[in-house]
């Protein structure tokens, strides 16, 4: 009635004594760091779709090579399709990508990775420049 499983469970193929799969604390900061600086690349695409910038193309195109580089050379995906008239606006992205760029300087100082570290801290401060002319108008 059912048809067998054909592979081997993860948890039979792991390593060591207790046979539990695990990875090392390199591995998972590096994967943080990807989930995070992925985040922020779909952020600075949908932002880019808003209001086309040379900046933010740049940053588009580093977050990229440092997601790639991260993920042992595989593409993250890229949105191609333009923001609904009813998403976010600009505002609301620029705090959301400040707030991804905060978490992966973080792991990226946790991994002591100097490229990393240095990009999440330009975006960080690219993001508080957009959003500071807006919060001093409305005070």
């Amino acid at each position: 009635m059912y048809e067998p499983i054909r592979t081997k469970s993860v948890h039979t193929m792991a390593d060591g004594p207790t046979g539990i799969p695990h990875r090392s604390r390199e591995e998972e900061l590096d994967i943080q760091l990807a989930g995070h600086l992925a985040a922020l690349l779909a952020v600075t695409d949908e932002l880019r779709a808003l209001a086309p910038s040379a900046d933010l193309e740049q940053a588009a195109e580093r977050l990229a090579a440092q997601v790639s580089r991260l993920r042992a050379g595989r593409a993250p995906a890229r949105a191609s399709v333009p923001p609904a008239a009813d998403g976010p606006g600009p505002e609301a992205l620029h705090r959301r990508a400040h707030t991804l760029a905060g978490r992966a300087l973080v792991v990226a100082a946790s991994r002591a990775d100097t490229a990393a570290a240095i990009l999440a801290a330009e975006r960080m401060d690219a993001h508080a420049a957009a959003l500071e002319p807006r919060e001093l108008a409305s005070r």
